[in-house]
């Protein structure tokens, strides 16, 4: 069977994955091709049961109360079902998946938890293999960032209390700490994995989706 393309749409909260992801699909289609969309987590899968506990914090009020490597198993066990049940035959049929978050998210986010850059490297390399290698789930072929400012981020999350009045997000986005080591943690990523970058802010201010688009689909176009 030959192997179609799965690119992965990565970013910040705030920095507009869902409607980049949705764009990306729409333009790709008008020009012809077979896509499909995927999220990552599924929560409307049982395989989610485990990533929403941890989320809303049943395991622990704060991020850094589940290990990396545990957190990282709830989350890749929620891929593994979506590839199995939803995805694998059309992307071995040569089609193109476009996943909004992927373990591109894992690495960010459990990685962070870890203090010295050895472990790092060294839980960076347990999870390749976990998820490509033990768990047989396909690597990216591309990796595009929406790269936006820790400024910006923190402008967008404090919009996100004003609208609902009070406290939001998962715990993740509840500690601005970790918002902070995030964004630290995306330069070693981006660098590492030859990520590609797109700039989604101007003079401090978030561009219009239509043109962060434009370069997103420009980006793809390259790698197709």
């Amino acid at each position: 069977m030959m192997k179609g393309k799965l690119i992965i749409i990565e970013g910040g909260d705030g920095s507009g994955k869902a409607t980049q992801t949705r764009l990306l699909v729409e333009g790709l289609r008008k020009n012809g091709k077979s896509v499909k969309a995927v999220s990552f987590p599924d929560y409307d899968s049982e395989s989610s049961a485990l990533v929403k506990m941890y989320l809303r914090g049943d395991f622990g009020k704060d991020a850094d109360a589940v290990n990396p490597y545990a957190a990282s198993a709830f989350y890749a066990v929620d891929r593994f079902a979506s590839y199995q049940m939803h995805w694998k035959q059309f992307l071995q049929e040569g089609r193109i998946v476009i996943a909004d978050r992927y373990t591109t998210s894992n690495m960010l986010y459990q990685m962070i938890k870890i203090e010295t850059q050895m472990e790092k490297e060294t839980y960076l390399n347990w999870l390749e293999d976990f998820e490509f290698n033990k768990m047989g789930l396909p690597r990216p072929d591309c990796v595009i960032l929406l790269d936006v400012p820790l400024e910006v981020t923190e402008q967008l999350m404090a919009q996100r209390v004003g609208k609902t009045g009070g406290q939001t997000g998962d715990i993740h986005e509840r500690d601005e700490s970790f918002l902070r080591r995030c964004h630290e943690a995306y330069d070693m990523l981006a660098n590492k994995y030859n990520w590609y970058r797109i700039d989604c802010t101007l003079q401090q201010k978030m561009r219009s989706a239509e043109d962060i688009h434009k370069d997103v689909y420009q980006q793809v176009m390259r790698i197709l």
